[in-house]
C-alpha cells in the first residue's frame, strides 16, 4: 500500500489517486488544508472558501484570507474594456438551441442544401503548404522530444515559414499572440528575430521588437517567463480578449509599434473576438487620453501603431457564437441567420471527429487517433445518432469542412471590410493536426 512521503501531508487525494504533498506544521501529520482530519487537534473549524470552493480556509482567518485570496476580485488594468469585442447583442435575432440528434431527416437534408448553396463560389481548393523555418531545425531533429512535441514544432515551424513568408518576420513590430497559452509561438518568433538569416547577431534593445502575449488564464511553465532582463521585449496581460481595448495597453502606446497579429489554435469564438480587438481598437485615437508622463518615452504617441496583417492558425469552429462572429453580414447576406449558424458550428465538427463508434461502443484505431478537441464539447448521444444515420464518413467529412469553410469565409469577408486581403491555407499535414487551416491577412493596399 502507497504511504505518504517524508515530512509530507498523510491525506490521500483520492481524486489524484496519491497523497498530498503539502507539508504539514511541526509536529503534525496533515498540512492546514487537511487539518480537520488530526485528531484530538482543537481551534477553529475549516471552511469553503466563499470565493472559490477549490479550497478551503480556517474560518477564524476568514477575513483575512479573503483579502489575499487569489480568486478574489482585481483591479481593472487601464485597458480592460467590458465587452469591447463581444459583438452587438440583437434580441430579434434570438432563437431556441436545437441540436443535431433532435432535428429530422428533412430538417438536415435542408441544411445541407442550404450549406452547398452558401458555399458555391468559395475557395473550396485550399493550397496545402506546409512551410518550415531554420530556427526551430535543431529542435525538429532532437530524438528527446516525443510525437506531441514534434508536432507542434512542425506547427510552429510552418507558421514562422508564412509569417516570413509574408513579410511580417522582421524586427521594429510588436506581435500580439492571442490566446498565448505558455507563450511558445512568442519564444520562437523572439529566437528567429534574435538572429535573422543573413544578418548576423541582431543588436537586442528594448525598442525595436515587443511580444505582447495575451491570454485569460493564469499560465504554468511560462517561456516567457525564462526571458528576464533589461532588453526584455515579452510582455503578458491576463485579460479576456472580449474586454482589451489595444489601444489602451501601456507599452504599445509607449513605443507605438507597427502590429502583427498572431495566433496558434485560437478556439472558436476566441478568432472573432481577436479579429475585432485587433483590427476594431488598435490604433484608436479619438476617446483615449494621453499617457502619464511617468510611463510615456520620449516618442510616446498616443495610440498604437498600424496593423501590417496576421497569421492565425483556426480551431473548434464548433464552439463560436453568433453574438461574437465576425461574419454575420456574410451570412446574412446568403439568407442565412443564427439559427443555420448554430446547426453549422455542430456540423463543423464532422470534419474532425472521425467515424461513430462500433456496436460495442468503442472506436476503431484508427478513429481513436483522429478523435480532436473539436468534439469533445458534443453529446455522445448525438454523435452516434447523427453521424451515421444519413452520410458516408467522407460526406460528413466533406460537408463539415464546408461548414468551416463558410464560417471562415465570413470571416474573411470582415477582414475585406476592414481593408486587407486574405487568405485560407493548408498550413500542416493532416497526420500533423486535423486544425491545419492557417488564416492570414495583409493591407489590401
Amino acid at each position: 500500500m502507497a504511504t505518504p512521503l517524508p515530512s509530507r501531508c498523510s491525506f490521500f487525494v483520492q481524486k489524484k489517486n496519491r497523497f498530498c504533498k503539502m507539508v504539514p506544521g511541526k509536529g503534525r501529520s496533515f498540512c492546514g488544508e487537511h487539518a480537520t482530519m488530526e485528531e484530538g487537534v482543537g481551534g477553529s473549524r475549516r471552511i469553503t472558501c466563499p470565493l472559490d470552493p477549490k479550497h478551503t480556509v480556517d474560518q477564524q482567518n476568514l477575513e483575512k484570507h479573503l483579502k489575499k485570496c487569489n480568486s478574489r476580485e482585481k483591479p481593472r488594468p487601464v485597458y480592460y474594456v467590458k465587452n469591447i469585442n463581444a459583438g452587438r447583442v440583437d434580441r430579434d435575432q434570438e432563437f431556441p438551441e436545437v441540436s443535431l440528434a433532435e432535428r429530422s431527416r428533412a430538417d438536415l437534408e435542408s441544411l445541407v442544401e442550404k450549406l452547398k448553396a452558401a458555399a458555391e463560389g468559395l475557395q473550396q481548393d485550399m493550397e496545402d503548404r506546409t512551410l518550415s523555418h531554420p530556427v526551430l531545425q535543431e529542435e525538429l531533429s532532437d530524438p528527446k522530444n516525443g510525437g506531441s512535441a514534434h508536432k507542434h514544432l512542425k506547427q510552429q515551424a510552418s507558421l514562422l515559414g508564412h509569417l516570413q513568408e509574408l513579410g511580417l518576420l522582421s524586427r521594429g513590430r510588436c506581435f500580439v499572440e492571442f490566446g498565448a497559452g505558455r507563450g511558445k509561438l512568442s519564444h520562437w518568433i523572439h529566437r528567429a528575430l534574435q538572429n535573422p538569416e543573413g544578418q548576423g547577431v541582431a543588436m537586442e534593445t528594448s525598442q525595436d521588437l515587443q511580444l505582447l502575449l495575451v491570454e485569460r488564464c493564469s499560465t504554468r511553465f511560462k517561456v516567457d517567463g525564462k526571458h528576464q532582463g533589461s532588453a526584455d521585449p515579452f510582455e503578458r496581460l491576463q485579460v479576456d480578449i472580449q474586454h482589451l481595448d489595444l489601444s489602451k495597453v501601456p507599452v504599445l502606446r509607449e513605443k507605438a509599434l507597427p502590429l502583427v497579429g498572431v495566433g496558434k489554435h485560437l478556439c472558436g469564438a476566441a478568432t472573432d473576438l481577436a479579429l475585432r480587438c485587433l483590427l476594431d481598437t488598435a490604433g484608436a485615437q479619438s476617446d483615449t487620453q494621453p499617457l502619464p508622463k511617468s510611463v510615456r518615452g520620449p516618442e510616446s504617441g498616443t495610440g498604437t501603431g498600424p496593423v501590417l496583417g496576421l497569421t492565425v492558425a483556426l480551431c473548434c469552429h464548433h464552439r463560436c457564437e453568433w453574438r461574437h462572429y465576425v461574419g454575420q453580414q456574410f451570412f446574412l447576406q446568403r439568407g442565412l441567420g443564427p439559427a443555420e449558424f448554430s446547426a453549422f458550428c455542430r456540423m463543423s465538427s464532422w470534419a474532425t471527429c472521425g467515424p461513430p463508434a462500433n456496436h460495442n461502443g468503442t472506436t476503431s484505431q484508427s478513429g481513436a487517433a483522429n478523435q480532436s478537441g473539436a468534439a469533445e464539447d458534443h453529446e455522445e448521444a448525438e454523435r452516434l445518432v447523427v453521424l451515421s444515420r444519413f452520410w458516408s464518413a467522407a460526406e460528413r467529412e466533406h460537408l463539415g469542412r464546408l461548414c468551416k469553410l463558410l464560417i471562415d469565409s465570413g470571416r474573411r469577408d470582415f477582414l475585406r471590410t476592414r481593408g486587407f486581403s486574405s487568405r485560407l491555407i493548408g498550413y500542416a499535414h493532416a497526420e500533423v493536426t486535423l486544425e491545419n487551416v492557417l488564416l492570414t491577412a495583409l493591407p489590401s493596399s
